[in-house]
This record gives C-alpha cells, structure tokens and sequence, in this order.
C-alpha cells in the first residue's frame, strides 16, 4: 500500500464540525439553559450547528475509506475500536457520574445502563443513552460494519462504487416501500447517503473524477435533503425558535462543496500541525461538551453575562479534550491495540486447534514429523 500524505485540511474540517455543534448546543438549546434561548440569543446565529453532525458524517465517509485501503478486515475493525473505545469509556464514565451528582441537562440511567453504554450497543440492546450525543456513534458503527463487507472482499474501485450504488439503492427502495422497522436501522435511510457522498469523494481523491462518482455525490445530496428539511422543522417543535428550512439546504449544500474541495486537492494548501492537534481533540470535544459544558452553562447561567459564560465553557472544553487526548487516548491507544491483536491471535489458534483434522492431511499439518 502506498502511503498518501495526511490530509491536514480533514483534521480542521473535523473540528469546524465540532464546534459547529457546541455552538448549537450552547446558544440554541432549550435542553440546556431550560429556558427560552431566544431571550438570551436573540438573532441565533448557530441555530443551524446541527448541520456539524452531517459534516462529521462525509467526512467519516471519507476518512473511512482512505484509512481502510489495503487493510484486512482485522486491521480495519481494531484501529476502528481503537480510535473509538478510550475516550468514549472516559465520556461514559464521566459523564455518569456528573449527571449523578448535578441532573440538570440530563438524568442519570442508573449504574446498570452505564455498565451497558461502555460496550456502545446499548441503543440496539434498547438501553438509554448516558448521553444524548451517543446516537452519532451508532450511526458511524453501523457505517463501518457494512463496509466492512467491503474490506473483507478487498477494496477496489469498482467494488467501492458498486458499495455506493447498492446502498443508495437500498436506501431509495426503503424510502419508497416501507414506514420504518429493522431495514431502516439496518441501512441508516436518513444518514446512508452522507456516508456515500464522502466514500464517492474520497474516490475521486485517490483516483479522477468521474460522471459515475458525480452521479453518486449528486444522488446522495438528494437524498439527504428530506431528513435535513424534516430536521429544520423539529427546531419548532423543541421549545427552540423556529426558523426557515432553506438555510439548512443551501448549508449542506456548502457541506458537500467543502469536502468536494478536498477531493480536488482545492485545499491542499491548507496544512499544519495544528490542524492535526485540532482533528485529535474533536473526539472527546464531542463526547464531552453537552453534559459536562451544559451543567456548568445551567449552573453559572444567573451569575455570568450568557456570552462570556459560553466562551468560557467552550475553552475550558476544549482544554478537557486535549487532556483527554495527551493523558487518555494516546496512551490508551497502544495497550488496547496490543490486547486486540493477541486475543484476534489467540482466536485464530484456539480455532486451528479445534479444526477437525482429516486422516489425509499431509503429516506435517497433523504435527507429526514427515517420514
């Protein structure tokens, strides 16, 4: 496999996406200062921060398919469990324990739902979330649990786009024929095409773009733009100011410009270490902010003028997501890639040694010494 140069520009998208979400979290939302944010906002300019979430999709999409590129699957599900798993274990337990003590933006599930959280199954297993921000990484593992289908049979372009094509596809079929149930969790019909756009762009980076992989981009925007436009009209419907629903289409739209500047190579001017920095602290930035930042916001929200109050809790976030990252993940990292591996090996012999052996295989793979 060829190693590509890292695409810095990914890592600050990321982040952008993440603060978008703050944003939306500490100015729009009824759910944290329970009370009427329009008194405290008035002219809400992140009311449409939720978008962030969509932005984090294509790029996962994305950023999925060029990190998977020439791996086996185990390769592919251990550095996806690797990158995931430390900080989320630090959020759930964390998070947990605030709501235990301060249950304002959030109730507390009990010490037996946090117990199951930890595995991030819980939503199938119908256990409620620690945290309301959990529901995006039950969206991402089923992304990769289908495209691992993929990296088992070997990722090519034409399987990729035929990957591309048979869920669009599917999606459109389930759109079209049914009202919910198990096909709809199964194949994400609201979040499906954001996935597919970013594989799609990620194609036309590692190879040329084409009509084909347009046709997807093109297809996957539209769509995107039901759950968005359904998305829009929620905002009413929360205790939050309504607004137009226009805004949220033309802001996707920009979504999907940006990363398809990143598959043109646009942006690759767009370089720095700081970037990274940024990209690694967007993670547990996004697993933090909304319960730990809301208790504070809702705590201090009579003592500290509201904008002041917000910048300061989004630095001190920020600042925790660094931490979080130096002193949790990348320590983390290696113990829990190296305890991966050798159970995947331990596996793999424990499954050798009970494979029936044939009275004609040769000597040497019964374990006895040839003649």
């Amino acid at each position: 496999m060829v190693d590509r140069p890292r695409l810095e520009v990914l890592d600050g998208l990321r982040f952008v996406a993440a603060m978008m979400v703050v944003a939306y979290h500490y100015t729009a939302m009824w759910h944290v200062w329970r009370r009427p944010v329009e008194g405290i906002f008035p002219h809400q300019p992140a009311a449409y921060g939720w978008l962030g979430v969509y932005l984090f999709f294509l790029i996962s999409g994305f950023v999925i398919c060029l990190s998977s590129w020439g791996r086996g699957v185990e390769a592919f599900l251990v550095s996806r469990a690797v990158r995931l798993y430390p900080a989320y274990w630090l959020s759930v337990l964390a998070t947990a324990t605030v709501l235990c003590i301060w249950p304002y933006v959030d109730q507390p599930v009990g010490w037996r739902n946090t117990l199951v959280n930890l595995t991030m199954f819980h939503e199938p297993l119908r256990v409620p979330a620690v945290a309301e921000v959990y529901w995006t990484l039950w969206a991402e593992l089923r992304f990769y649990l289908l495209f691992t289908l993929v990296v088992w049979s070997g990722l090519t372009y034409r399987r990729v786009v035929a990957f591309c094509l048979l869920w669009l596809g599917a999606v459109t079929a389930a759109k079209a024929t049914l009202d919910g149930g198990i096909v709809h969790t199964v194949l994400m019909t609201n979040y499906a095409p954001l996935f597919t756009a970013g594989v799609a762009f990620y194609l036309m980076h590692r190879f040329r773009p084409t009509l084909l992989l347009w046709g997807i981009v093109v297809a996957s925007y539209l769509l995107s733009l039901p759950a968005v436009r359904y998305r829009a009209g929620l905002e009413a419907d929360r205790g939050e100011p309504p607004g137009p629903v226009w805004p949220a289409v033309v802001l996707l739209a920009a979504c999907f410009l940006l990363i398809a500047a990143v598959a043109l190579g646009w942006l690759r001017w767009v370089r720095g270490r700081w970037l990274v920095v940024l990209g690694a602290m967007t993670y547990p930035l996004y697993l933090l902010h909304l319960d730990l930042g809301g208790t504070i916001i809702y705590l201090w929200q009579r003592r500290v003028p509201a904008p002041l109050l917000v910048a300061m809790v989004t630095a001190a976030m920020v600042a925790l997501a660094w931490l979080v990252h130096r002193y949790v993940e990348r320590p983390a990292a290696p113990l829990l890639r190296r305890a991966l591996v050798g159970a995947s090996a331990g596996l793999r012999r424990l499954a050798a040694r009970a494979r029936p052996r044939s009275r004609y295989d040769p000597p040497a793979l019964r374990g006895t010494p040839p003649a």
